[in-house]
């Protein structure tokens, strides 16, 4: 069965440039969707949603990938927002959010990235929260946040004290007095993903917005899904080049053909290991495994990316062929940066190795 309908990869296509290049492009991607019921795939049938294993939103997001990476980084945050609310003991707060994030008539932003490299000792926290007459207060910035549509949006921030000491992760709604949306982030690519700053100065934080009191028990808990959700990232783009290269070297014989036939190959071992590892639940009690994977999945996208370029030559440069290719080098660019960054993935596979030497 397709994990995509037909009439939303033809929607895709359409847009895939324009969602690459252009801010406003990206406010119908989230209800679009939506409208398809991705936002359930992979959620329990008890909050509402398909109850299929963890596989089946990567596949998803694959799916997305192959056609507008743009689309997939928005399903991707938007699931990623789930996936906090389904690990939250607050069910006051699922309760009240999960039918508008299903429904896609709220966005929601995982503002976790600064951290995530917090925990791994990467950088300071950013977001300090302090008492005042008994309500937390919480001042200082996000510098990067996806799916922050100014129809309405929540984001998840982790915030502690001064020294960074107890931290909690807070939902934050958009409108809530004290945080301020800064403009789209000036980015040379996913641009219609909705993408920029957060400000918050005294943003009020009760408990009735408090995803977990521990930032440092939640956070371990949920990347394994925040991860293996982004597998599906390059693993879509990787499928889209190599299809692509496929078709610029026509039906006759090629020099690219035994290179093609290898990362076509290693592209389905990568995609069999990582859904079987995801829902026979393997991947989340081994995290350099998952990691691997993780950093795996830029090398196959990047190596795509490389085939499709000597398979087109000199169109590359020249008309549709060379703005999907341009596209797509750029996908792939993002992709050795997003958080965890291909940087932070090698600290963290180094980490592992030392506390657990094999």
């Amino acid at each position: 069965m397709a994990v995509l309908d037909e009439s939303l990869i033809h929607w895709l296509k359409e847009r895939a440039e324009a969602l690459d290049t252009h801010p406003a492009e990206g406010d119908a991607v989230l209800a679009r969707l939506a409208q398809a019921g991705l936002f359930a795939v992979g959620v329990p049938q008890a909050e509402g949603g398909t109850g299929a294993g963890p596989a089946a939103a990567v596949r998803v997001v694959a799916g997305l990938a192959e056609h507008s990476l743009s689309a997939a980084f928005v399903f991707w945050a938007q699931r990623a927002f789930i996936e906090c609310l389904l690990a939250s003991p607050n069910r006051g707060l699922v309760r009240k959010l999960m039918p508008e994030l299903l429904q896609g008539r709220l966005a929601g932003a995982p503002g976790l990235s600064n951290a995530m490299k917090f925990l791994g000792g990467l950088d300071r926290l950013r977001v300090s929260g302090s008492t005042v007459s008994g309500t937390m207060r919480l001042d200082g910035s996000v510098a990067w946040a996806t799916n922050l549509h100014r129809q309405g949006f929540v984001v998840a921030i982790a915030a502690g004290d001064e020294r960074g000491d107890n931290p909690s992760v807070i939902a934050v709604p958009h409108d809530a007095p004290g945080l301020q949306r800064e403009p789209d982030l000036d980015l040379l690519a996913l641009r219609g993903t909705n993408t920029a700053a957060l400000r918050l100065s005294g943003v009020a934080a009760g408990e009735a917005w408090q995803l977990h009191p521990q930032a440092r028990v939640f956070l371990p808990a949920i990347r394994p899904a925040f991860i293996g959700l982004q597998c599906g990232l390059g693993l879509g783009l990787a499928r889209a080049s190599l299809r692509a290269a496929r078709h610029a070297v026509g039906g006759g014989h090629s020099m690219l053909a035994g290179d093609m036939l290898a990362l076509e190959a290693a592209t389905d071992d990568y995609a069999g290991a990582l859904f079987a590892g995801l829902d026979d639940g393997r991947l989340c009690e081994r995290p350099r495994e998952l990691l691997q994977l993780r950093l795996r999945m830029v090398e196959l996208a990047a190596g795509a990316v490389q085939l499709e370029l000597q398979a087109l030559g000199g169109r590359a440069l020249l008309g549709a062929e060379g703005r999907a290719f341009s596209r797509r080098s750029r996908e792939a660019a993002f992709l050795t940066v997003v958080t965890p960054t291909v940087v932070q993935l090698k600290n963290d596979l180094a980490q592992l190795a030392v506390q657990r030497p094999q």
